[in-house]
């Protein structure tokens, strides 16, 4: 099914926010028209708390619709409009719904990563996420992507993630990616793919690093001490 003209898409979004980027992965993917509304989430409106019950970015309004939770959101998306970007066959289609569970929980290590307060929080948290990306590494197949030549909600999940690495590998090395060649052809490839590429405005990075800053964490600490 095509986007029809009278069928109006809008993304209510966060500009770091990276689960919104795996909505707007996979609409540029799908070659969809949508407006961008970006809102504070740290003074959310009550237009916006009305049609996200979890006061979560990303929404999608679909007409006079709201769908909110990434997930959902993408899966709409592919129930609806081509092309696909899942496999056919069913336990294929888990598999991959899984992986994106796994984009999940490493965003969330992520954020511990960035809001630990202490060195021994922060070492944990990354200790969390070099094995997490341990288990990438071993699933990941000859590449570009995640499962081969074709791009996929696994790659659209995942590409938010590296995103937050090409900032923090200019703070340190954290050796968070260290050793693991297909990862870094995959987060690569990722980089390199247009819908990733608008997928967040032109100034995400100097924006993400302002944040990262002001969390006064150890993390924040590290880029005192590197400026």
């Amino acid at each position: 099914m095509a986007n029809e003209p009278s069928t109006k898409l809008t993304l209510i979004s966060h500009k770091l926010c990276p689960y919104v980027q795996r909505v707007a992965i996979a609409l540029a993917e799908k070659s969809l028209t949508f407006t961008r509304v970006d809102i504070d989430l740290a003074a959310k409106p009550d237009w916006f708390l009305a049609i996200s019950p979890l006061g979560k970015t990303p929404v999608l309004k679909v007409g006079d619709t709201a769908i909110f939770e990434s997930a959902v959101i993408l899966e709409y998306l592919e129930d609806v409009y081509p092309p696909s970007m899942h496999p056919v066959d069913s336990l294929a289609r888990a598999d991959r719904r899984a992986w994106i569970e796994v984009s999940s929980s490493i965003l969330n290590d992520i954020a511990g990563f960035y809001g630990a307060a202490t060195p021994d929080g922060f070492a944990a948290k990354s200790k969390a996420l070099k094995e997490k990306f341990g288990h990438v590494e071993q699933r990941l197949s000859k590449g570009p992507y995640f499962a081969g030549p074709k791009f996929s909600l696994v790659d659209a999940a995942f590409a938010p993630v590296f995103r937050y690495f090409d900032v923090f590998d200019t703070i340190a090395d954290f050796r968070i990616l260290e050793g693991k060649p297909k990862t870094a052809k995959w987060r690569q490839a990722l980089r390199e793919r247009p819908s990733v590429q608008v997928a967040v405005a032109s100034d995400y990075s100097t924006r993400l690093r302002a944040f990262l800053l002001a969390r006064n964490s150890r993390l924040s600490q590290l880029m005192q001490m590197a400026a």
